[in-house]
């Protein structure tokens, strides 16, 4: 619109606006703030979806996070002078299972709101101090079981900090290669004779070895469709702590398309590593074609990272966009190709979850075990899976349907 449009109401209500997205976890600061101040003074701010396009393309970094900041426009440049929000604060406090479930994020959103108080308001008198005797769980094992939708902006924190310190101890498996042992079970009869060679052909001592063990390699396929982006957040910071703890573990995203961000990942600041991340992948929060991502993996990728007994995790609700087009032949190749299948979809922290749709019946069958990723005891249970014995294949399906 024009300049002094941008000053005196609107430059302070972007003001806030800027400090209520930081408290909900986005990384704004000054340098948003003046940005978006100068592009709303170049745009007609009478129009709503010209405002929050320039707001948006000035002040959001990451793909992960439009979906807060969209949330946060239409609730605050709705009402700028509420600060409490009590009705989305009863969203997610009091809301009943059978109404409409509260958007992901919301609960940061609403918790940023309601400390956005006028600063002029007198203190409150002490209040006597009262102890609760009840017994109730510790923060921290709340934490353990707390949805990473539900979460808010300082439990997200104090997830992702636990989850750095996760370690991924895998099984270690016998590999052909053999090294040199005291007390090894073999006899080094190349290196026996090269020893006696130094002494002219006197055979002194008898060198042994024994075979090398390592952990297989790690392939991590995670969907970043719109139904799995809230949790695939989270496992970005799990899957970037594995892979500057250990070698060989390869890191794909896919939506629409595959993206290889093994690289990206090996930056050992997650900030760094994670806007390389945002500034490769396109389409993050997208839709979702199983099947295509899979035959590209299998047709550019398996025969390079599938070696040694790979164990591949495979990290998706289900729900195909292409309508499970090529899935079960790609899964199948996948399954022959790796040593271990494992299916980590969320949507298992529902009771009554059962894999009604296209993509999830023609992944089943192929899948060595299927276990829920929707929050850290989720994840602690991965990492005690992935560090015992691998059991016998095709598991998830013949257990699945004992179930049911």
């Amino acid at each position: 619109m024009n300049a002094p449009a941008a000053n005196g109401v609107l430059a302070s209500n972007v003001m806030h606006f800027a400090r209520l997205l930081r408290r909900a976890g986005l990384p704004v600061g000054p340098g948003e703030m003046v940005a978006a101040a100068t592009a709303l003074a170049h745009v007609d701010i009478t129009d709503r979806r010209v405002m929050h396009a320039a707001l948006r393309a000035v002040m959001l970094r990451r793909h992960e996070h439009a979906a807060l900041f969209d949330q946060a426009f239409s609730v605050f440049w709705r009402n700028p002078e509420a600060a409490t929000f009590e009705a989305l604060l009863s969203q997610m406090d009091g809301r009943a299972a059978s109404q409409e479930r509260a958007p992901p994020g919301a609960r940061r959103l609403a918790e940023a709101m309601a400390t956005a108080k006028p600063r002029d308001r007198p203190p409150e008198p002490d209040q006597p101090r009262q102890i609760d005797a009840i017994l109730t769980a510790s923060g921290q094992e709340r934490l353990e079981t707390l949805d990473f939708e539900a979460m808010s902006a300082a439990e997200i924190a104090e997830a992702k900090a636990a989850i750095g310190r996760l370690s991924l101890p895998l099984d270690e498996r016998r590999t052909r290669r053999f090294r040199v042992a005291a007390r090894g079970s073999r006899v080094d009869l190349k290196r026996t004779m090269r020893e006696a060679l130094r002494h002219s052909g006197e055979i002194f001592d008898i060198t042994r070895r024994v075979p090398v063990t390592k952990p297989p390699p790690l392939v991590v396929l995670c969907d970043i469709s719109g139904s799995m982006a809230r949790y695939a957040q989270i496992l970005l910071h799990f899957l970037h702590a594995v892979a500057n703890d250990r070698d060989r573990v390869t890191v794909f995203l896919f939506g629409t398309r595959l993206t290889n961000i093994t690289r990206q990942l090996a930056r050992r600041d997650p900030e760094i590593a994670f806007a390389q991340v945002a500034s490769l992948v396109p389409d993050w929060s997208g839709g979702t074609r199983i099947g295509e991502a899979l035959s590209e993996f299998n047709c550019l990728w398996s025969r390079r990272v599938l070696a040694q007994g790979a164990v591949v995790l495979l990290v998706t609700d289900g729900l195909d966009r292409d309508g499970a087009v090529g899935l079960a032949e790609n899964m199948a190749r996948l399954h022959r190709s790796a040593r271990r299948v494992i299916w980590l979809n969320p949507l298992l922290r529902y009771d009554g979850f059962a894999p009604k749709s296209q993509g999830a019946r023609a992944m089943l069958p192929y899948v060595d075990e299927f276990r829920p990723v929707h929050n850290l005891a989720s994840l602690r249970g991965l990492v005690t899976a992935l560090s015992s014995a691998a059991p016998p294949r095709l598991q998830a399906a013949a257990l699945w349907e004992g179930r049911t």
